[in-house]
């Protein structure tokens, strides 16, 4: 092709090539579609001719070298339903026309690294890869609805506004990655709803300056990678993994109501709910979320070997409202939440919970979540004793004003504790939790010790001992010599001055041994409870 003068066209084009070259300088939509819609398609195997065909190359001509636009017109690629055959290749360079390509077809990858636009959308378009590592845009990158067969790669890419990829279709790169965004920067939203990804979402140290939203989206993994891994992510509003609602009709998105107007939202008529579904391992370490992560109605189905990873978060909310996954682990050791929100149907069983360190500052059920599932909640997480997270559960019971249940808490813990203690040890804590439960509950030690009292004084009632010395003593009085001796260290005149001997003598010993338990138990839990508050 030899270089056009102003108002030329270069030598060698097709006639669909002159047609988009006019339209390039008019700035407006070159359109080619049949209007049919099987033969528009462009998913569909049937091919389309020349008639609406261009070259990659001219496409990379007139983009960053094209012509000037004509008087009063900007330039801008605007093309529906064109094939793009060879590669686009724009790698490293400046784009300045906007461009916008609804329901094309290409051929061949389409190459964007290193490259800068003002504002790339393409729509609706089949294209067997994206290769946009670091690419730059001042603008919005918007890719929704398109089928990519073997990925995107958008490595270090930076998105000047929004990155919108709704209802997308990508596959697998030779890596087993449908998405490789490791790097990424989006300034304001990443919105990735309804999306059916066959391969892994990486987005290792991704920033989202607004929030990340997937919801509806299917994400299923390939063997030996996880669905989304994306430790390290920051996002600073809210990372939405729950439902969408899409019309029946049409399988497109509809309105998705905001978290928390009722307890089940009906959809709309002629809509459905979406849930977001996961199929592999997810790995969200080390995230920061300024908002919240919600996980309402979210389906994890985890290999016996994955997890559902959350370790070391920070987020003023996290809603795990998810269906119960089957297999796999749930695993919040050292993440820090200030709200919780849960169900107790959401969480794994013994083994498939993890939350060493786990800090949260306030518990919000959502629905009914008594103490008997929250203390299965904590067991299950443990199975091995261990005592932060009962320490870490009755604490925020505490704050909450919960001190009945806070001390049930403790009581549990005493009792997991008990099954790690040898024997002799293990008997000491059977006796504590028979006679006052660990001083958990001190209405019991009082009970104990009236049912002593009263049986001791009915006993000492029916004999008068003789006193030790005849000139110096009290007068006898059973109910008080029964209460001296179960009472240690306070003395009320009774006890040492009357000779006691055979059954009664072992009568009084038994008294004083059961009062020194009765204390010591009392006296342990009252400084537990004083140490912790």
């Amino acid at each position: 092709m030899t270089e056009p003068h102003d108002g030329d066209f270069p030598d060698g084009l097709s006639a669909a090539e002159l047609g988009m070259w006019q339209a390039f300088r008019n700035g407006s939509t070159y359109d080619l579609r049949a209007r049919d819609p099987a033969r528009d398609d462009p998913f569909a195997p049937r091919t389309w001719g020349p008639e609406r065909s261009v070259d990659g190359r001219v496409v990379a001509r007139l983009l960053l070298s094209g012509p000037p636009p004509r008087p009063g017109r900007v330039a801008a690629l605007k093309l529906r339903g064109v094939r793009i055959t060879g590669t686009l290749d724009l790698a490293g360079g400046r784009v300045a026309p906007y461009v916008e390509l609804t329901g094309c077809r290409f051929e061949s990858e389409v190459a964007l690294p290193e490259c800068h636009f003002t504002t790339l959308r393409m729509v609706g378009c089949a294209m067997p890869r994206l290769e946009a590592a670091r690419l730059r845009t001042e603008g919005d990158l918007h890719l929704p609805r398109c089928r990519i067969k073997r990925g995107i790669r958008l490595t270090d890419a930076q998105i000047g506004t929004d990155l919108l990829i709704n209802q997308i279709e990508i596959g697998p790169d030779r890596n087993g990655r449908a998405l490789a965004g490791d790097g990424l920067a989006v300034a304001q939203d990443l919105q990735a709803e309804m999306v059916e990804a066959r391969g892994e979402l990486s987005l290792r140290g991704a920033k989202v300056g607004g929030s990340l939203s997937l919801r509806g989206s299917r994400l299923r993994g390939r063997e030996g990678r996880r669905a989304l891994n994306a430790p390290q992510l920051t996002v600073e509003r809210t990372l939405y993994m729950s439902e969408a609602w899409v019309s029946i009709d049409t399988g497109n998105q509809g309105t998705t109501p905001p978290y928390g107007i009722v307890m089940a939202p009906t959809p709309a008529r002629g809509t459905r709910s979406q849930i977001f579904e996961c199929r592999g391992g997810v790995r969200l370490d080390d995230g920061r979320f300024g908002d919240a992560v919600d996980l309402h109605k979210a389906r994890f189905v985890l290999a016996r070997h994955e997890e559902l990873s959350l370790r070391r978060i920070v987020t003023p909310e996290l809603r795990f409202n998810a269906e119960q996954p089957d297999e796999g682990r749930v695993v919040l050791n050292g993440a820090k939440v200030v709200t919780l929100i849960d169900v107790s149907t959401s969480w794994p069983g013994p083994g498939g919970l993890a939350m060493g360190g786990f800090v949260y500052e306030n518990l919000v059920p959502y629905g009914h979540f008594p103490l008997s599932r929250r203390l299965e909640w904590v067991a299950a997480a443990t199975p091995e004793y261990v005592p932060e997270p009962y320490e870490r559960l009755a604490t925020v019971l505490r704050n909450c004003g919960e001190d009945a249940d806070a001390r049930e808490v403790l009581l549990a813990k005493q009792r997991r504790r008990r099954e790690t203690l040898p024997p002799a040890a293990k008997l000491w804590g059977f006796l504590q939790d028979w006679t006052v439960a660990y001083g958990y509950r001190p209405g019991r030690a009082a009970v104990w010790m009236a049912v002593l009292w009263a049986a001791g004084a009915l006993a000492f009632s029916q004999h008068v001992p003789a006193a030790i010395k005849q000139d110096e003593h009290p007068q006898w009085n059973p109910a008080l010599y029964a209460l001296d001796l179960l009472v240690p260290v306070i003395n009320l005149g009774q006890d040492g001055y009357w000779r006691m001997e055979g059954g009664w003598q072992w009568a009084a010993a038994v008294l004083v041994l059961l009062g020194w338990i009765l204390a010591t138990t009392v006296a342990a839990g009252a400084s537990r409870l004083l140490r912790r508050g």
